[in-house]
């Protein structure tokens, strides 16, 4: 991190208003190379922006904002400029020109800001998922871990496990102090409630469904409808329909937001025991995985075939000759029937959605926080207290990797790279 970085971080142009950030131990003297000289700290100016051959580039705002207390915990400076594609593009060359400067990578800025010590790794997933966000209900969840919330929970079970840890160690050192007894009478007690605690909040709905969006399988023999089905909730056209069995080869996807709730709707390839071809086979087996993964699945065939958990949907209920009168009745053609289906989604995946409003793990937080649960839960109070000490710091360091106090540089590049260059 030697180097000093920039990009613009805001929207691509043409924009009223682009924002170059810069970040590194030369910042300073990037931004007093273009703007004249150096406003005072954290107080926006007006200045002219010039190249190294005294040409004006811009008339813009100024801002100096000298480490660490700053985003990235080091020397950051930033120039609001017209955003404009030749006015953002001739003030980054000019950058470019000056000695110790180079463009960002994707997520360099926010990987500084967790290097420095300003935000730690839950606050940076929450980050990467609040700027993917597309949904109300997803921009609420990641707003909740994006600022802090997940890491005030973990720092608050890693304190409680520090006390505990004090208390056994206590009675290692001083075991042969009169005024030092065993273990404290509320020692179990404390551990059994804090392991509860954390295989609670791990087994809360994984933060994934609120960011991918839950999948949705219409699934059910050739021809039952279900392309039809796909096109009257997505309101498109996007499966081709024919009266052909068979029509649908292979698996086709499309996320769509349905009263704020994020949805993956998954068309499948009809199921039978045997396809009419090598083509029809793969796309028949490709179906029967996607049921496997889907959170709802619609089953739009004879009900004694139904996947064990999944809805029936009588999709031809405009047809008098319509197979079977169980389930939900909807009409594709007619739209009978389609907005309570869409109802019943919305209220099934909001149930399936983690808590906004509460902290909600993604899958590799989940890990660890199980982890650390089950080494509290191996903890024999009347068992070896060394052994007691041990799996406490077994604990604390599976806490410590959620939240990246303990992390690989692999799984950084793969965070870090999901965010846009600027950030």
């Amino acid at each position: 991190m030697e180097d000093t970085i920039f990009a613009l971080s805001s929207g691509a142009p043409p924009a009223a208003i682009g924002v170059i950030r810069i970040s590194g131990p030369e910042a300073g003297d990037a931004l007093a190379a273009l703007a004249g000289d150096l406003p005072p700290a954290r107080s926006p100016r007006v200045r002219t922006l010039r190249d190294c051959a005294g040409e004006p580039l811009d008339v813009a705002l100024v801002l100096w904002f000298p480490g660490p207390a700053t985003a990235t915990g080091e020397d950051l400076a930033e120039i609001h400029c017209h955003g404009g594609r030749a006015v953002v593009a001739a003030i980054a060359a000019a950058l470019g020109r000056l000695e110790g400067l180079r463009e960002a990578e994707a997520g360099e800025f926010t990987r500084r800001a967790f290097s420095n010590g300003r935000i730690d790794l839950a606050e940076a997933e929450g980050l990467a998922d609040l700027l993917a966000a597309e949904t109300d209900l997803q921009r609420k969840g990641a707003l909740l871990s994006a600022g802090g919330a997940l890491s005030r929970q973990i720092e608050s079970w890693r304190e409680q496990i520090l006390g505990l840890a004090a208390s056994v160690e206590a009675v290692i050192d001083f075991a042969d102090e009169e005024d030092v007894a065993g273990l404290p009478a509320s020692f179990e007690g404390k551990i059994g409630d804090l392991a509860v605690e954390m295989r609670r909040i791990a087994g809360q709905p994984a933060a994934e469904r609120l960011r991918d969006g839950i999948r949705v399988v219409l699934a059910g023999p050739p021809n039952a409808g279900k392309s039809s089905l796909f096109n009257a909730l997505l309101a498109d056209d996007a499966a081709i329909v024919t009266a052909e069995a068979g029509t649908t080869r292979d698996v086709l996807e499309r996320p769509i937001a349905i009263g704020g709730v994020p949805f993956v709707l998954v068309d499948t390839a009809g199921i039978r025991e045997e396809g009419t071809g090598m083509i029809e086979e793969i796309g028949i087996a490709r179906a029967r995985r996607a049921v496997d993964q889907g959170q709802i699945v619609l089953w739009l065939g004879e009900p004694g075939q139904a996947p064990a958990g999944s809805i029936q949907v009588n999709s031809k209920s405009d047809l008098e000759s319509c197979p079977g009168a169980e389930g939900l009745k909807v009409s594709a053609v007619t739209g009978a029937g389609v907005g309570e289906l869409l109802e019943h989604l919305v209220a099934l995946g909001k149930e399936a959605l983690p808590p906004v409003d509460q902290v909600g793990f993604n899958r590799r937080q989940t890990e660890w926080a199980v982890a650390a649960a089950e080494h509290l839960e191996a903890v024999d109070v009347a068992g070896d207290l060394l052994v007691i000490a041990e799996n406490l710091r077994s604990a604390r360091r599976a806490l410590d990797r959620l939240v990246g106090r303990d992390s690989t540089e692999e799984m950084l590049d793969a965070l870090f790279g999901r965010f846009c260059i600027g950030k």
